[in-house]
């Protein structure tokens, strides 16, 4: 399996999936949690219908709030889904680099975040990973068929709940395509002063609508749908978005 690094390079020259819906290509880090109850994420999208290609990183608060940075405004990165179960957004400047074939190095110099994750294959990865070269667009977009792949993905992983289709808080139907996967092996993170601590599991899984983050982290190359929801909700701009 090529390392990480290597496909994300590739990526970068991702062009858009077939279809009439909002759309998207890319990697990220479907979610991390820490022992302490913070947690991250985070999107990269080279390709998006909606707009320039953008990054965005995701924290929850140990209370439970979300907040998103992100290099673009909120009608064309993931606040536009996902606002109306936000505290907060920012536009900011984010670097993301690749110290390593396996390591992944973001930086949000404006709200002071730096997080390092060093990213592995399992079997199950492998097994997953393999899958996805190979199965076919139908399938991919197939919510039935996607709906019974989200718990096998999740108990193979020791992820928690996975969901590759549902609802976001803003009311988009959405179809995730994990097409190639990798655990984070391990992860360091500090907000300003604020140092993380370890990755583990949370006493309740968190979620953004029908998005669950998952149990461990997981990193993931692949493709992202989102069908227009109730036009009073779309795009709503979070309580302090900046």
């Amino acid at each position: 399996m090529r390392a990480p690094a290597s496909v994300a390079t590739e990526t970068e020259k991702a062009g858009l999936p077939t279809g009439d819906g909002e759309r998207f290509a890319g990697y990220g880090v479907m979610g991390l949690p820490f022992a302490s109850g913070h947690v991250l994420a985070m999107r990269r999208f080279p390709a998006s219908s909606i707009g320039p290609a953008y990054t965005s990183v995701w924290h929850r608060e140990p209370d439970g709030t979300w907040a998103f940075w992100q290099d673009r405004p909120d009608h064309q990165s993931c606040a536009r889904y996902f606002s109306n179960a936000l505290t907060g957004t920012r536009t900011v400047d984010i670097d993301l680099s690749w110290p390593g074939d396996a390591t992944l190095r973001v930086v949000v110099p404006d709200v002071g975040l730096v997080w390092t994750e060093t990213l592995a294959s399992t079997a199950a990865t492998r097994i997953f990973s393999a899958a996805g070269r190979v199965m076919p667009d139908r399938l991919w977009r197939s919510r039935p068929a996607l709906r019974r792949m989200g718990p096998v993905a999740g108990l193979a992983m020791r992820a928690g709940k996975v969901g590759m289709v549902g609802t976001s808080p803003n009311g988009h139907e959405f179809i995730a395509n994990p097409q190639q996967v990798w655990v984070i092996d391990e992860s360091v993170a500090r907000l300003g002063d604020d140092d993380f601590g370890p990755p583990g599991s949370l006493d309740e899984q968190a979620r953004l609508g029908d998005f669950w983050i998952p149990q461990r982290g997981i990193f993931a190359v692949g493709r992202t749908f989102f069908e227009p929801g109730d036009a009073s909700r779309s795009g709503s701009a979070s309580p302090r978005s900046e």
